[in-house]
This record gives structure tokens, sequence and C-alpha cells, in this order.
């Protein structure tokens, strides 16, 4: 399954040292992005994937002496579609919806 919000291990292109720390360089459909190793395969959002603009993710590569646009061309072939099924969504009945309560 692909996880549309989280950092999952089969994302994670390569490990870069940035001053002593561990940063991974992760790919999505939308491009490459720096993220931590605690944040890999925990179910949960990644801030790095989605709170932080691609541009300042890509600013903080070139500082670590990384080709953004090469690395997602190299790795392209890593990224996963999302496939949407129509027929696997519940058709809803817009009678009944209507006098919901919210």
């Amino acid at each position: 399954m692909v996880n549309r919000y989280g950092t999952t291990s089969d994302m994670i292109i390569r490990e870069v040292d940035d001053n002593g720390t561990t940063r991974l360089v992760a790919i999505d459909s939308e491009g490459v992005y720096l993220t931590t190793p605690h944040r890999v395969d925990s179910q949960l959002a990644d801030i790095h994937r989605y709170g932080i603009s691609r541009a300042e993710s890509y600013r903080q590569m070139q500082d670590l002496g990384l080709d953004p646009h090469e690395l997602f061309s190299d790795h392209r072939h890593l990224v996963k579609e999302v496939v949407f099924d129509a027929a696997a969504v519940k058709a809803v009945n817009p009678l009944k919806a209507s006098k919901r309560k919210l």
C-alpha cells in the first residue's frame, strides 16, 4: 500500500551526514526531500515531506553538495503511483447525506 503522507523505507535513496546528524534523502511523486530516520516507517505523516517547501529542501540538499534534480531523474523508477479505484468507492445517497447531523 502506498503511504500518501508518511515516509517508508522503500522511498529512501541515500543517507547523508549533516554536521554529525544523519539525514535521509527520500523520493516521492513531487520530487526528493530530506527527512530524519525516526520518521521512516512510523505510520505518521512526515513533517519533512509536507511541512517544508520543496525549494527549501532543495536548497538544503545543494548546501550538502547534492543535486536534487539529478537525484530525482536517476531514481524516478522508485516512485509508486497512487491508483484510484472508482469501483471501490461506496456511493453516497444525497438525500440521506443531507439529513446527517454534523
